[in-house]
C-alpha cells in the first residue's frame, strides 16, 4: 500500500504493508508515499537534530528533533514533514535510553547491589519504604499507568491515516482475534519459595481456569530437584532461568556476564527454558541479546519504585535491538506491579491496583503480564489478590491466556508476516496466516482499541 525510501520502524512494528523502493526525497530525509498515487510525501530526518525531551500532543517523546518543536509540518498539498524519527522515539522508550545514563548513576546502582547482600532483609525493606517518598517526586514515568508511548502510537496512526486519506491495514496485536493477553509468571527466589509453589499453582488451577504459568528458578541459590520443573512442564507450564545466584551481579559487568553465561545456558538446556528474567530486574539493554534466550522479561512498563527504577512505557512486546534494527530477542515487559513492590514496599491493603491496571490494559489491547513470588505467598494479600485477579477475568472471552514463550513465538511469527490485498479485502501472508487477522484503521478513530471493547 505504501512505498518508502528506507525502513520505517513504525510500519515495521505494526506490520503496515509497504515496500522500499528508490524515489526522490528531500535532502537529509527519508520519505514515504502511497503506492501508485504519485502524491504527497511523508518525510522524516535521516539524522541530525537536537536530542531532548519534547512534548507532542501533550505527552513526552525523547528523540533528536530538527526543529524547535516536535510538531509535524503539513504542506499545502497534503504532505507532512516530521522533525523526528518515530523509530527512535519508540526505541528510546523500549530501551530506557531517555534516562540519565551517567557513570555516577550507574555507580550508585552498582554500589547498591554490592552492599545489598550484607543488609538484613527487614532493613532493606524499611529503607525502600522510606525511599518511596523520594521516588514519588518523579513525574515520569507515571505510576501505576504510563500511557505516553501508546498515546504516541495512536498519534502516529491518526497521522498516517490522515496522510493516506484512506483506511490503513495492519496486523492485529494478538492471534485468534483476541483483544488482549494475560500472562502469568513467577520468580522462585529461595528454597522457601520452592516449597511454596503449590500455593500459587492451586489458585491457577481453579480461579485461573487451569491457565498454565511460567516459573523462573535460580540455579545456584538453592537446589531444584529435577522432579519440580518436570511436574510443572507436565501441567503445561513453562520454565525460565532467574539469573545464576540471585546476587544482582549477572548483569553487573559484561565480563562477569560472559563468565556466568555457560552455567546459565547449561541450566536453560537442562530445564528446557526458553526465557530469562534478571534478579531484581537488573538490566542493560546492550547486553541482553548475549543471554541467548528466545525472550527476556526483565523490563517494566513503569517501575519508579524498583531498585533500578525506570520503565519502557510499553505494555506490548517488542524486540531488543538498535534503532531501526530490531534483534531476535523478544522483550515481554512486566506490566502489573510486582507483588513485593505493591504490598511490602508501597503497603497497599488489597489488590485493587492490580484489578484496575489489568482492566486498563484490557481496554487498550495490551498485555497484562504479572510477576508473583511463591516466596511471599504467606501474605494473604498476595494470594487473595492473585485469586481476585484471575477470578475477574475467568469468563472473559476476549483474553488470550498465554505462556510467555507462546507470546514470544507469536511476536516472532507476526514480525515475519504482512497484510496483503485479497478478493475480500485484506488477508495475512506469512507464518501468522493461520491465526493472525488484519485490522483496518481510519482517520479520527482510535486504532488500538480492541474490536471487542
Amino acid at each position: 500500500m505504501f512505498e518508502a525510501t528506507a525502513a520505517f520502524a513504525f510500519f515495521d512494528y505494526f506490520r503496515i504493508p509497504y515496500r522500499i523502493v528508490p524515489f526522490a526525497a528531500p535532502a537529509g530525509r527519508h520519505a514515504l508515499r502511497v503506492a501508485n498515487a504519485g502524491g504527497p510525501l511523508l518525510t522524516w530526518p535521516s539524522g541530525g537534530g537536537v536530542l531532548g525531551r519534547h512534548l507532542l500532543g501533550g505527552g513526552p517523546i525523547f528523540a533528536h528533533v530538527t526543529t524547535p518543536t516536535a510538531a509535524p509540518v503539513w504542506t499545502s498539498n497534503g504532505g507532512v514533514a516530521l522533525p523526528f524519527d518515530p523509530g527512535e522515539v519508540m526505541w528510546r522508550y523500549w530501551s530506557e535510553h531517555y534516562q540519565d545514563r551517567s557513570r555516577a548513576r550507574a555507580a550508585l546502582v552498582h554500589l547498591y547491589y554490592l552492599l545489598r547482600p550484607g543488609i538484613p532483609r527487614a532493613v532493606q525493606i524499611r529503607l525502600r519504604q522510606a525511599f518511596t517518598r523520594v521516588q514519588e517526586q518523579v513525574v515520569f514515568p507515571a505510576f501505576p499507568v504510563e500511557t505516553a508511548l501508546h498515546d504516541f502510537h495512536e498519534w502516529m496512526f491518526d497521522l498516517v491515516t490522515k496522510f493516506a486519506a484512506r483506511p490503513v491495514p495492519w496486523l492485529d496485536l494478538w492471534p485468534g482475534g483476541h483483544g488482549w493477553a494475560l500472562v502469568l509468571t513467577h520468580d522462585v527466589e529461595t528454597a522457601a519459595g520452592l516449597a511454596g509453589i503449590e500455593h500459587l499453582r492451586d489458585i491457577e488451577r481453579t480461579a485461573g481456569a487451569g491457565q498454565p504459568s511460567s516459573w523462573n528458578f535460580v540455579p545456584l541459590r538453592y537446589p531444584t530437584p529435577d522432579r519440580v520443573p518436570a511436574a510443572l512442564r507436565a501441567e503445561g507450564c513453562e520454565i525460565g532461568v532467574h539469573g545464576l545466584r540471585h546476587d544482582g551481579r549477572d548483569l553487573g559487568s559484561l565480563r562477569l556476564l560472559r563468565r556466568r553465561l555457560p552455567a546459565i545456558r547449561a541450566y536453560a538446556e537442562k530445564w528446557q527454558a526458553a526465557g530469562f528474567r534478571a534478579p531484581a530486574t537488573q538490566r542493560t539493554w546492550e547486553w541482553m541479546p548475549e543471554l541467548g534466550f528466545a525472550y527476556d522479561s526483565s523490563y517494566h512498563d513503569t517501575a519508579p519504585y524498583e531498585p533500578k527504577p525506570g520503565g519502557t512505557g510499553s505494555y506490548l512486546p517488542y524486540f531488543i535491538g538498535s534503532p531501526g534494527r530490531p534483534g531476535d530477542m523478544v522483550e515481554l515487559p512486566i506490566t502489573l506491579p510486582m507483588d513485593h513492590t505493591l504490598f511490602a514496599i508501597l503497603r497497599h491493603p488489597d489488590a485493587t491496583l492490580w484489578l484496575d491496571k489489568a482492566a486498563h490494559l484490557r481496554d487498550r489491547g495490551g498485555m497484562a503480564l504479572i510477576l508473583t513470588h511463591p516466596d511471599y505467598a504467606g501474605d494473604p494479600r498476595v494470594t487473595d489478590g492473585y485469586r481476585q485477579l484471575l477470578d475477574k477475568f475467568h469468563d472473559d472471552p476476549t483474553v488470550w491466556r498465554a505462556l510467555p514463550g507462546e507470546v514470544a513465538a507469536w511476536w516472532q511469527r507476526r514480525a515475519r508476516s504482512t497484510a496483503v490485498p485479497s478478493l475480500t479485502g485484506w488477508s495475512v501472508e506469512g507464518p501468522a496466516a493461520v491465526d493472525g487477522t488484519v485490522r483496518i484503521s481510519k482517520p479520527g478513530v482510535p486504532a488500538l482499541t480492541p474490536k471487542q471493547a
